[in-house]
């Protein structure tokens, strides 16, 4: 958590949409915990609140546009190739990508903002969108509503905590945020040791 709150300090805005880009492209840290502590920093006069969640949401669109430019240039076949492949490690399989694919076309471009605000599917609901070729219209206006709503929430958590003081944070946002860190890290190795192909 230590790291992260330096990038933020050290970095201010720029900061917190580097590691909200890095966290949509290769989560390796959760946006549940950037956005808080960027949050925390407003609170604290380091950056006005409004800068923490521009911030946010200009890093997780770019790893959202990124996402998607990316699944719509290879295509479904090629996608499908990649994930013959490589999909052990997303523990993705064709199944995956079509069952994705039909509920994706099923709820249209709402499931991109919908989408936006889950946990876990956060950054991957742009492969559907790229793969079943959504106009980049829709696709920016539904990724742009939902990532703000996601964005602004979780930044008026750590802005509300900020205010309530320091001793509060130390005592309480430390283990959560560690916490949080550590049910994704060990999901994921859960899911990559259990995961079998359809």
């Amino acid at each position: 958590m230590s790291f992260i709150a330096d990038v933020i300090a050290d970095g201010g805005v720029a900061g917190i949409a580097a590691l909200t880009f890095v966290e949509t492209v290769f989560p390796p840290i959760p946006s549940e915990v950037v956005m808080p502590l960027a949050g925390i920093a407003a609170a604290q006069g380091k950056m006005p609140i409004w800068g923490a969640v521009l911030g946010g949401i200009a890093g997780s669109m770019g790893g959202n546009i990124a996402f998607y430019a990316v699944a719509r240039r290879l295509g479904v076949r090629r996608f499908e190739a990649w994930i013959d492949r490589h999909g052990r490690w997303l523990t993705l399989d064709r199944a995956g990508v079509e069952r994705t694919r039909e509920w994706f076309a099923r709820r249209g471009g709402w499931a991109v903002g919908a989408g936006r605000c889950l946990p876990g599917i956060r950054s991957i609901v742009s492969i559907p969108a790229g793969l079943a070729g959504m106009a980049w219209t829709p696709f920016l206006l539904w990724s742009t509503l939902g990532t703000s709503l996601w964005v602004s929430g979780l930044t008026l958590v750590g802005y509300r905590l900020g205010q309530a003081g320091l001793p509060l944070i130390e005592r309480w946002l430390g283990p959560v945020s560690d916490g949080l860190i550590a049910i994704a890290a060990a999901l994921y190795v859960f899911r990559l040791v259990t995961w079998r192909k359809s």
